[in-house]
């Protein structure tokens, strides 16, 4: 296990996580140390599914130890990075060695590395990152997957319902964070420009954008969680940590 997954000498002695969660409103959980990894892990799982940016965890070299949501659906057969049962590959042999390379430094030396990979219209950008052990064991990887474009479906959906807009106007707002100028929309979506304009002006009113590229803006910026859950609650079982075995960590 690793080392903030280690059982305390004390059977019953209570997480530090949730050490201040009673007060006169709130009562201690009764969670016993054996429990609480378990528990936590849940919820690191669960809120990593949250994120709309995909996250892949390597260890012992391309080998995952845990993938969330967004990346299971992002690792399709055009991602530059496939899944291959347990491992992460590289889907063009030309990127075979510098994602083999930027991992080793990752988990051998601590270093970062932005690659690129890919070619034309399958280029993606993802982050290798290491992770530094608590007892100074080895290093877990992070791979961190590049958006494929600017606003994300979700993103804009959510932003749409949250200021009031109408299917139509959600509809070129999603054609405007595509990078689809006005004119090619109205043709795209079959309608007059002047409708365009006419739905862009309702949309800055409603969200108090000044222009175009603010409106797009707003939706660039969105924290990336997504606007629906795609669990019911089930326990996360698909290679997170307590499954892991790793000796002398």
């Amino acid at each position: 296990m690793f080392a903030t997954a280690r059982t305390e000498t004390a059977s019953q002695r209570v997480h530090p996580a949730i050490v201040g969660a009673s007060s006169a409103n709130w009562r201690t959980p009764t969670v016993t140390s054996e429990s609480v990894p378990q528990t936590v892990w849940h919820w690191l799982a669960a809120a990593l599914d949250e994120l709309d940016y995909g996250i892949v965890l390597l260890f012992d070299g391309t080998h995952v130890v845990h993938i969330n949501d967004a990346a299971r659906v992002e690792l399709d057969e055009r991602h530059p990075l496939q899944l291959l049962g347990s491992e992460l590959r590289a889907k063009l042999a030309r990127d075979v060695a510098p994602l083999h390379e930027a991992v080793s430094d990752a988990s051998l030396r601590g270093m970062r590395r932005l690659l690129t990979l890919g070619k034309d219209a399958e280029r993606a950008s993802v982050s290798v990152i290491p992770l530094e052990a608590a007892d100074a064991g080895p290093r877990a990887v992070l791979v961190v997957l590049g958006k494929r474009s600017v606003c994300e479906t979700l993103s804009v959906q959510g932003f749409a319902r949250s200021y009031g807009l109408t299917s139509a106007e959600t509809r070129v707002l999603v054609a405007l964070c595509n990078g689809i100028p006005p004119a090619r929309a109205a043709e795209e979506l079959g309608v007059a420009i002047s409708t365009i304009r006419s739905q862009i002006g309702s949309m800055r009113q409603k969200t108090g954008a000044e222009s175009i590229r603010a409106l797009v803006r707003q939706v660039a910026v969105l924290p990336p969680v997504k606007s629906t859950l795609r669990h019911n609650g089930a326990a996360h079982a698909r290679g997170w940590f307590p499954s892991l075995q790793l000796s002398g960590v």
